[in-house]
């Protein structure tokens, strides 16, 4: 992900749903070129950041080893817009895993206030499309710990999600690179 349209991960229960919040400012590139004279937050970067919430609660499951793609954007509806000063809230419910993909419904809020509704179809990528990783494993990471997800990652019987060993061992291994 070049773009993050999430800031941080308020809730993360391992299979079942994800909210994330996004803090709407005038120093996003995309608020001043999207409607010149109206900014506001673009309607499909909310549709991103609840693929990005979604596909990082799918991406779990397999301890971010699978290569999650955004396959088909089935709904999505808005009622409102989000300005500068809001707060986005997107949550993420998984309402059908598969062996290669998922549905995701997707609720998004402004300030506490409903604004939209999108639902999502993603899709695991198999060997014909290459084995190019999307992430270094190690970088990963540290984005992840930065949007708190670790922090309140949870699994279905309430303890905390583990780092994945292979994540670790290759932030482990950028370090010693660095030095």
């Amino acid at each position: 992900m070049r773009w993050f349209w999430i800031d941080r991960f308020e809730e993360f229960e391992v299979g079942r749903h994800a909210v994330a919040l996004k803090n709407v400012t005038l120093a996003e590139e995309p608020l001043d070129d999207y409607a010149p004279g109206i900014p506001h937050f673009p309607h499909s970067l909310m549709i991103e950041g609840m693929a990005q919430t979604g596909g990082l609660l799918l991406s779990q499951l397999s301890e971010f080893k699978a290569r999650i793609v955004l396959a088909k954007v089935t709904k999505a509806e808005f009622d409102t817009i989000a300005e500068p000063g809001d707060q986005l809230r997107y949550r993420a419910t998984l309402v059908n895993i598969q062996e290669d993909g998922a549905i995701c419904e997707g609720e998004i809020s402004v300030n506490g206030n409903p604004l939209g509704t999108v639902e999502l179809t993603f899709a695991s990528l198999d060997e014909s499309f290459g084995n190019d990783s999307f992430f270094v494993p190690g970088d990963l990471v540290r984005i992840l710990r930065s949007l708190r997800l670790f922090e309140v990652a949870r699994n279905e019987d309430g303890s905390s999600v583990a780092i994945p060993e292979h994540m670790l061992a290759d932030e482990q291994r950028l370090m010693q690179l660095a030095k």
